[in-house]
């Protein structure tokens, strides 16, 4: 399944913080970690805000953490989650945020 993000709004991965104790040690990614506010760009809407910030798929951008709509996607089985941001110069009074493919 894929989404496309309408408007001013991209599709986000969100980035999880690789956490080492203080002995040196990585916790694997199976333990509970805290997400970063930072992610990867997944999917662009058609905006005309988008174009003004020059933003393509595959950059990392950094965001509010409580901010944009969190969004939970079954691909072939396996759950991912996501943050859909609005990018515009203006918030949207619309609350539909992507059409799922």
């Amino acid at each position: 399944m894929q989404i496309k993000p309408l408007g001013d709004r991209i599709l986000v991965e969100q980035l999880t913080s690789e956490e080492v104790t203080k002995s040196g040690i990585v916790l694997p990614e199976t333990a509970e970690k805290e997400k970063k506010a930072q992610g990867k760009i997944i999917a662009i809407g058609n905006g005309d805000g988008i174009g003004k910030l020059g933003l393509k798929i595959g950059d990392v951008v950094v965001f509010g953490k409580y901010s944009g709509e969190e969004v939970e996607i079954d691909d072939s089985g396996k759950k991912k989650e996501y943050k859909i941001l609005y990018v515009g110069e203006q918030e949207s009074k619309s609350d539909v945020l992507a059409i799922i493919e």
